[in-house]
C-alpha cells in the first residue's frame, strides 16, 4: 500500500482482526456482484468504499425513479442508465481505488460459468428464484462462497453459502427448485425502504470477512430479519445429502 491507501484504510488498519495483512488481502481480492438494485447498492458502495480491489457488477436493467426510494447507489441523473454503470459511479466518487468490470446483461448460465471461478466471493442481490438457483450451481461447480439476501416487505434474510465446507449447504438444500415457494417481487409487493440496507450491508459485511478470514461467517445459518419489530432469529440449515445440486448424486 501506498502513503495515501494507508491514509484511507487507516480505521480498518487499527482493527487488530484486520490491520495490513487483511487490507492487503481485501486489495488483491475479487468480488463478483449479481444486481445492482436494493441489495445491490450497499454491497458494492461498502466493498469499494473498503478497498476491494476487483469488483464484478453485472445487472441488465436500468435506473427507474420508483428505484431511488431505496437503492442507494443510484440518482436522479442517472435515471434511465445502466444500474451496473450506475454503480460503478458511486463507487468512484467514494473510492478510485477498485478495478469496477460491469456487465449490462442477464446472468445466465454461461455468463456465471465464465465469471464465477474468476472470484473469490459472489455475492447475490438478485431477486429471483431462477437466477439464484443458477447462481447457487454455478458457485457449487466451481466451489466458490456465496452470499446470498433477500429482502420484501418488511422481511429480510441473510446465509452464506460455502461449498467448501464439507458441511455447508447450498442454496438448494434450503429452496429447492422443485418446491412451491411463492416468488413476489418488490414491484407488486413494496418493500421498507432500510430493510434492503440492513440486508445489503450485512451481505457486505460476511464478503468482507471471508475475504479476509476475519471471525466466524454464517455459513450453515439463516439469518431472518424481522422488520416491524426489529427482530432478529436464527436458523440452523443441515446439508441435505440428496440434494438435487450439491449432493452425493450430483457431484458424482
Amino acid at each position: 500500500m501506498d502513503d495515501q491507501q494507508l491514509l484511507r484504510y487507516s480505521r480498518h488498519i487499527l482493527l487488530n482482526e484486520l490491520g495490513v495483512e487483511g487490507q492487503e488481502r481485501l486489495l488483491a481480492s475479487h468480488a463478483l456482484v449479481i444486481g445492482a438494485g436494493g441489495l445491490g447498492s450497499p454491497v458494492t458502495l461498502y466493498l469499494g468504499s473498503a478497498g476491494v480491489g476487483r469488483i464484478t457488477v453485472v445487472d441488465h436493467d436500468v435506473v427507474d425513479e420508483t428505484n431511488l426510494q431505496r437503492q442507494i447507489a443510484h440518482n436522479l441523473a442517472r435515471v434511465g442508465s445502466p444500474k451496473a454503470e450506475s454503480v460503478r459511479a458511486a463507487i468512484g466518487a467514494i473510492n478510485p481505488d477498485p478495478e469496477v468490470i460491469t456487465l449490462v446483461q442477464r446472468a445466465d448460465a454461461a455468463l456465471l460459468d465464465s465469471l464465477v471461478p474468476t472470484a473469490d466471493v459472489v455475492i447475490d442481490c438478485t431477486d429471483n428464484f431462477a437466477t439464484r438457483h443458477a447462481i447457487n450451481r454455478a458457485c457449487v461447480k466451481h466451489r466458490k462462497p456465496l452470499v446470498s439476501g433477500a429482502a420484501i416487505r418488511m422481511d429480510g434474510q441473510l446465509s452464506v453459502y460455502d461449498p467448501r465446507d464439507e458441511a455447508s449447504p447450498c442454496y438448494a438444500c434450503v429452496f429447492p427448485e422443485s418446491s412451491d415457494v411463492e416468488e413476489t417481487r418488490c414491484a407488486t409487493m413494496g418493500v421498507f425502504a432500510p430493510l434492503v440496507g440492513i440486508v445489503g450491508t450485512l451481505q457486505a459485511a460476511e464478503a468482507l470477512k471471508l475475504l479476509t478470514g476475519l471471525g466466524s461467517r454464517l455459513t450453515g445459518r439463516l439469518l431472518m430479519i424481522d422488520g416491524r419489530d426489529m427482530a432478529f432469529t436464527e436458523i440452523a440449515l443441515p446439508r441435505h445429502p440428496q440434494c438435487a445440486v450439491c449432493g452425493s448424486a450430483a457431484l458424482t
